[in-house]
């Protein structure tokens, strides 16, 4: 056990109940949950063709966010020494000493037993098993393999990100179909351009801790290239959907504005990092914010065209 684990740890005789369970629910990081939701739901409607059933929605929500904080709980436990060296993270309940690292982990384990028994038993099987793989991916290939080893962490951990594409479509179909890999892949594409603004907005904090984000361990305009590179590839892989799932004026007006905005935010990124620009006037969190706006805008146009279905010529 290291000295870590009782950094300003309190006893749960002093401890407020409604502190305890505030910390609980920290663990599972709520605002990450709600993103991954957001890819979930339309992807439903998608699959329908339609509304799909509230109930359905319901179960395949609170299965999905179970799961999703699952695999946040166990990254908040084996991380746990790295969160203590950065400004963004050192608030976190592991390193504040309001949860314990025994009770985080005794936590996540019951998250992950009842999200794949809650899955499994009221949606489908098939659902079950990609949501106990999502905690896999992101728990073990992201966590504790890839993060601490090399610059592609992010690339090849955010699969586990890319899961809920598939939940929602198995969750309505009981399969796995071209439209929910193409989302997938767009989500897939999308999570470098989202997460390495923010790694050079806090090149510091990982460079401390040890972490090697492709911002730590390359120049600037390196990542930024890659940037504009895996934006394209999103961009053009989000309009591969339109006649892989008959997709109509919608959701293209959706994929093309929003992903102009997108391209040219990070071209904008990449020109100030060739001119040497200061974090003051690279802002890359420009990019990291719209990257949300990206996602909900382009999922919107997928939950939308089936219900007000406009053909395109030559699709319809």
């Amino acid at each position: 056990m290291t000295t870590l684990e009782s950094t300003r740890e309190l006893s749960p005789a002093t401890r407020p109940w409604r502190r305890t369970v505030r910390a609980y629910v920290a663990l599972t990081k709520p605002r990450i949950i709600e993103l991954l939701l957001v890819t979930t739901v339309p992807v439903m409607f998608l699959a329908q063709r339609g509304v799909p059933s509230l109930g359905l929605i319901v179960l395949t929500l609170v299965g999905g966010s179970l799961s999703a904080g699952a695999a946040n709980t166990f990254n908040m436990v084996y991380d746990r020494d790295i969160d203590a060296k950065m400004g963004r993270t050192i608030n976190r309940p592991l390193v504040t000493g309001e949860a314990t690292p025994t009770g985080a982990m005794v936590f996540g384990l019951v998250l992950t037993l009842l999200s794949t028994l809650w899955l499994g038993l009221l949606v489908n099987w098939l659902s079950a098993a990609l949501s106990f793989a999502a905690i896999l991916l992101y728990a073990v290939g992201y966590t504790m393999i890839l993060k601490r080893r090399t610059a592609q962490n992010i690339v090849w951990g955010g699969v586990a990100g890319c899961m809920p594409t598939l939940i929602g479509w198995s969750a309505v179909t009981n399969s796995v179909e071209w439209p929910a890999i193409i989302l997938f892949l767009v989500i897939f594409f999308w999570t470098p351009p989202h997460y390495w603004p923010l790694s050079m907005r806090f090149t510091d904090d990982y460079s401390a801790a040890g972490v090697p984000m492709a911002p730590v361990v390359q120049e600037q305009t390196t990542v930024a290239k890659q940037i504009v590179a895996y934006s394209w590839l999103m961009v053009l892989t989000s309009l591969a959907l339109v006649p892989v799932a008959d997709m109509g004026w919608i959701y293209l007006g959706a994929a093309v504005l929003s992903g102009g905005l997108f391209v040219a935010e990070a071209h904008r990124l990449m020109s100030a990092a060739r001119k040497g620009a200061s974090p003051q006037v690279l802002k890359p969190m420009r990019l990291f914010h719209f990257s949300i706006t990206y996602v909900t805008l382009l999922f919107l146009g997928v939950a939308v065209d089936p219900l007000l279905h406009l053909p395109l010529p030559g699709l319809a």
